[in-house]
């Protein structure tokens, strides 16, 4: 049997887990073509060079005793192609063979100034205090060939789960995908049958890479679950998986999977609501023919055979009017109203077509939609990230009473601590349930996590007692019956795993000088797009380095625009806009990904708009902001929400800026890295201004609540919670 890349790769991810992905393909694809190595180069050594460097010469004795047995493990796997590889040698030659020129990689230079921009490994500084018998142009040219053929596939890799699953969307409608995740049949096969889900063992891959390995799924129906991780552990993933049903989930349960805004037509948002509803839609256009139909019929005479079509024509009818019944038809047009209604459609939006919105209102259209359908599992991925404050108070009000199985991802710790009944933590390929909020989550998992290390300690102290009994007496005729009990008991003691350690994250701004307020001021500013319709009239506010201010409103309100008045990106129609002449101001945007070049690097990024920098010290500012190693020579293309938020944030500091403008931060960023934000700017010395729907993020920075609305922007008096409060009480008074 063959050997593949991919099984060199998994013996390393198993061996040495931690290890640089691009290293792992670099040195996948180099044993992969033994043909393309010097003839008298060791690749099992050059492979064990590369893996010690990238652990590190301080690592521990049980780091290297892993490396060398990997490396026993990969000459067993290798054992055909090296052996051929050795015969081919013999037979090619016999003889010494004078070099033409020596290299000593010793003396030159520790890393090469092209490398760092590439994804491909330095041999120079691996090998550096060596003397080399490699042929220098082989080695350049195999170089390139591998470092082609890691892009190449690492690309594929990223992307083909989810081409895969742009296909199935390109290829069907709304209509077609829904009824073949959920056919109309499965609505009478769910009857009197249990709607729990337990999968004793599940994978899931993304692409070539393991996401979930042995994993056990189990939802009990009626339970709210929160799923957390780190970006890019593989949440979303998931979420498709099932929402296609590639995980085995019973066909009777209905899914629904609210991933990505819908497509604008002529079709009115309520309309669009109610046609999101599938069977419903299916069943009244079944229902209009069957009358059509009777109608028909009634014209007919007495013939037997239009008795029978009647009959079955009725008999359809009869079961067509149960399912609807069923489904609460006819309360359809007010649900989904009230639906709209709660996320921020006023009547008249409820009559525009969908294509008239923005992405973000489309969102909430998708949202609505599925709120309506009533799906036994309902699928929601970050559903904060596209609404305002005030709809995600009604959201979460309004999910607490969900009748069925809710599966949420979500970063907002004060949404998951509001709708979670469970938690469910997915690491290291396998997935962790919690009961209750995040909260008892975070509490539980911390205690647990205590008392594993302290178990582990205990046992580790152990050991070394024994280990010290048998040592000292080992050799002593008297002791020696006990040392070998010792030996004994030490032997068949189970092997110790240490407790994973929780990564932890920290962002730094850079201190900001001093200068004199006024800093920032708007006095009297009134602002809109067309003269006939102001957004914001008699606008005064006061930013100095100690300011930290939280607006907060409804969309469409205008506070993006304040933020945008306090950059000069707009001009005021009245009032003044007073700066310090000094002032520097960072602005980061809710879409700052669209400020930044997929083709480009992090560290050539930095190097674009900062120039004069050393490339170290480029990657030691981003190590600032937890881009580290590799993913610092990544393109930003293929990293992820959270990683290119850390990239803006990396900018933004180096402009050394007095005061920090931020339009929803929190958006991809996972919750550690919030956690790092949220310290960051509480110990930083300048003026912030921020505008986001994440409670705990507000509630932990802002010393001060401003409210845009009604064309207006006023200090709240009360804190965040209160303010929600009142527009839950606010929306449920309405009629």
């Amino acid at each position: 049997m063959g050997v593949s890349a991919e099984d060199i790769a998994e013996d390393i991810r198993s061996a040495l887990p931690g290890t640089e992905e691009i290293i792992i393909q670099y040195l996948s694809g180099y044993l992969l073509d033994l043909d393309d190595a010097a003839e008298d180069e060791d690749v099992l050594q050059v492979t064990r060079d590369i893996l010690d460097s990238a652990i590190g010469s301080s690592s521990s004795h049980a780091k290297k005793d892993d490396l060398d047995r990997l490396v026993q493990r990969l000459a067993e796997l290798l054992k055909e192609p090296l052996t051929k590889r050795e015969e081919n040698r013999a037979g090619k030659s016999s003889g010494l063979v004078r070099l033409d020129k020596v290299m000593d990689l010793s003396k030159a230079n520790a890393i090469s100034s092209t490398i760092a921009f590439t994804e491909g490994v330095d041999l120079e500084s691996i090998n550096k205090g060596k003397a080399s018998r490699v042929d220098v142009k082989k080695l350049e040219k195999q170089e390139a060939k591998l470092r082609a053929k890691i892009e190449k596939r690492s690309k594929r890799n990223l992307y083909e789960g989810s081409k895969l699953l742009d296909q199935h969307k390109k290829q069907q409608s709304y209509e077609e995908m829904f009824m073949k995740i959920n056919p109309l049949e499965a609505a009478a096969a769910s009857k009197n049958k249990s709607k729990d889900i337990h999968l004793s063992s599940i994978d899931v891959n993304f692409g070539s890479n393991r996401i979930l390995s042995g994993a056990s799924l189990t939802l009990a129906y009626g339970r709210r679950y929160g799923i957390v991780g780190r970006n890019g552990v593989g949440k979303s993933t998931l979420l498709r998986h099932i929402a296609m049903r590639e995980v085995p989930i019973p066909p009777h349960i209905t899914i629904l999977f609210v991933e990505q805004e819908i497509v604008g037509d002529d079709t009115p948002a309520l309309e669009s609501v109610l046609k999101a509803d599938v069977w419903r839609d299916t069943l009244l256009r079944e229902e209009a023919e069957l009358n059509a139909k009777l109608s028909e019929l009634d014209k007919e005479g007495d013939d037997k055979r239009f008795e029978d079509a009647r009959e079955e024509a009725q008999t359809r009818l009869v079961d067509v009017h149960t399912r609807l019944a069923d489904m609460e038809a006819e309360s359809g047009p007010a649900r989904a109203a009230a639906l709209l209604a709660g996320l921020g459609f006023s009547e008249e939006d409820q009559k525009r077509p969908t294509r008239s919105f923005s992405g973000g209102w489309r969102m909430r259209l998708a949202l609505a939609r599925a709120l309506f359908v009533k799906p036994a599992l309902l699928l929601l991925d970050e559903p904060s990230n596209h609404i305002d404050l005030n709809a995600l108070a009604w959201l979460e009000d309004y999910l607490q009473t969900w009748p069925g199985t809710l599966l949420v991802v979500s970063h907002d710790r004060a949404f998951l601590d509001a709708v979670a009944t469970d938690i469910i933590h997915m690491h290291s390929g396998r997935l962790d349930y919690y009961k209750g909020n995040f909260t008892q989550f975070y509490s539980t998992k911390s205690e647990r996590d205590r008392n594993l290390r302290k178990e582990y300690e205990t046992q580790m102290e152990y050991r070394k007692h024994l280990q010290a009994f048998i040592d000292r007496w080992r050799y002593n005729a008297n002791r020696a019956a006990q040392a070998q009990s010792k030996i004994k008991i030490l032997e068949k003691l189970p092997e110790l795993q240490p407790p994973e350690v929780e990564e932890t994250e920290t962002f730094k701004f850079p201190e900001t000088e001093k200068i004199s307020p006024p800093v920032l001021q708007l006095n009297e500013v009134s602002f809109g797009y067309t003269p006939d319709k102001i957004l914001l009239k008699g606008v005064n506010i006061d930013v100095g380095l100690d300011s930290r201010i939280a607006v907060v409103g409804p969309n469409g309100a205008g506070k993006s625009t304040l933020i945008k008045l306090l950059t000069g990106e707009l001009k005021p129609m009245s009032g003044h806009v007073n700066q310090n002449g000094r002032l520097r101001i960072g602005y980061f945007a809710q879409h700052h990904v669209d400020n930044l070049i997929p083709t480009m690097s992090p560290v050539q990024f930095l190097a674009s708009k900062f120039p004069g920098r050393t490339e170290q010290e480029y990657r030691g500012h981003l190590g600032n902001f937890q881009i580290s190693g590799m993913t610092g020579l990544q393109t930003i293309g293929t990293l992820s929400g959270g990683q290119k938020s850390r990239v803006a944030f990396a900018m933004l500091s180096l402009q050394r800026p007095h005061v920090l403008l931020l339009d929803e931060p929190t958006n991809h960023l996972d919750i550690e890295g919030l956690d790092a934000l949220m310290t960051a700017l509480s110990s930083w010395n300048g003026g912030v201004i921020l505008i986001s729907h994440d409670e705990r993020f507000i509630t932990k920075v802002a010393k001060e609540l401003w409210v845009c609305a009604d064309g207006t922007v006023s200090k709240f008096k009360g804190d965040v919670q209160a303010y929600k409060s009142l527009i839950v009480s606010n929306i449920k008074a309405k009629p």
